[in-house]
């Protein structure tokens, strides 16, 4: 009786677990998705500015605040694969019908496993004024990114 308790309960464990590894499966949730990050540098009218991420049959939009560097995601489809094809970045100052901005890249995706036999596909780029849109991510955009994160960090002086 106590070994088939034992049996019961390490399969319901297994179940339970994202994989039927004894390891955790630390990436367990990982979503596919593409990421821009965008260094206003250069830009001086962009507070309020609309924004469109598009890939494939699916877009993002958003409006941007005046800030050194945003960063700016679509999710994709589950089933999506590497191949994603055109990635498209549109910003429309606010007020204006015509956008400011208007780059695109074709964009193979790379495989982000979960540890557990799946994972998703995921892709970052950058956009800069001098560079554009690329899949290389220049070092003033890792820069401040960086300066980004570390500014949210700080403690706040006002209570």
């Amino acid at each position: 009786m106590r070994l088939t308790v034992l049996a019961a309960v390490s399969v319901v464990a297994m179940t339970a677990s994202a994989c039927s590894s004894s390891k955790p499966c630390a990436g367990v949730g990982v979503t596919s998705q593409i990421g821009v990050m965008f260094l206003q540098r250069g830009y001086t009218d962009l507070a309020g500015a609309s924004y469109e991420l598009c890939a494939g049959s699916r877009c993002g939009k958003g409006h941007l605040e005046q800030e050194d560097i945003t960063r700016i995601s679509l999710r994709l489809p589950d089933d999506v694969d590497e191949h994603l094809g055109t990635l498209r970045f549109r910003v429309t100052p606010k007020g204006s019908t015509r956008p400011k901005i208007d780059a695109s890249t074709d964009v193979k995706l790379t495989r982000q496993p979960d540890g557990c036999g799946g994972g998703a596909y995921s892709k970052g780029l950058a956009f800069t004024k001098e560079d554009g849109l690329t899949t290389k991510i220049p070092p003033s955009v890792s820069a401040a990114w960086r300066r980004h994160l570390d500014s949210l960090a700080s403690p706040s002086e006002s209570f």
